[in-house]
């Protein structure tokens, strides 16, 4: 399985970015993939994830009402619509999948087993 993520960028506080997550190699009906993002010294935390069989959407507190996560299957490409941008939201976001992920376990970024590598999000205030 390959990931590969874009569309970061350097933003003013309040706008916008999509990042996308290319993916290949497997075929991920029954995959579930979610982005995660780390700021420096922090530890990786969850943002957001989509089942694709169900299209089913988790998202992080900090971020629900601003971004969605949705999923185009003809691509095999899932996208991150990031609205509203705050500082706070700067970090290397990656993308990430895993095939055998339990609801329970979807928002803990050690049960993924294949990640992309990170783009860079910069919100300036």
């Amino acid at each position: 399985v390959q990931l590969q993520a874009s569309g970061g960028g350097l933003v003013q506080a309040g706008g916008s970015l999509r990042l996308s997550c290319a993916a290949s190699g497997r075929t991920f009906s029954r995959y579930t993939m979610g982005w995660f993002r780390q700021a420096p010294g922090e530890e990786r935390e969850f943002v957001a994830a989509i089942r694709w069989s169900s299209s089913t959407t988790y998202y992080a507190d900090s971020v629900k009402g601003r971004f969605t996560i949705s999923g185009d299957n003809a691509k095999n490409t899932v996208y991150l619509q990031m609205n509203s941008l705050k500082p706070e939201d700067t970090a290397v976001y990656y993308c990430a999948a895993d095939s055998r992920l339990i609801i329970s376990a979807i928002r803990r970024y050690k049960e993924y087993d294949y990640w992309g590598q990170g783009t860079l999000v910069t919100v300036s205030s």
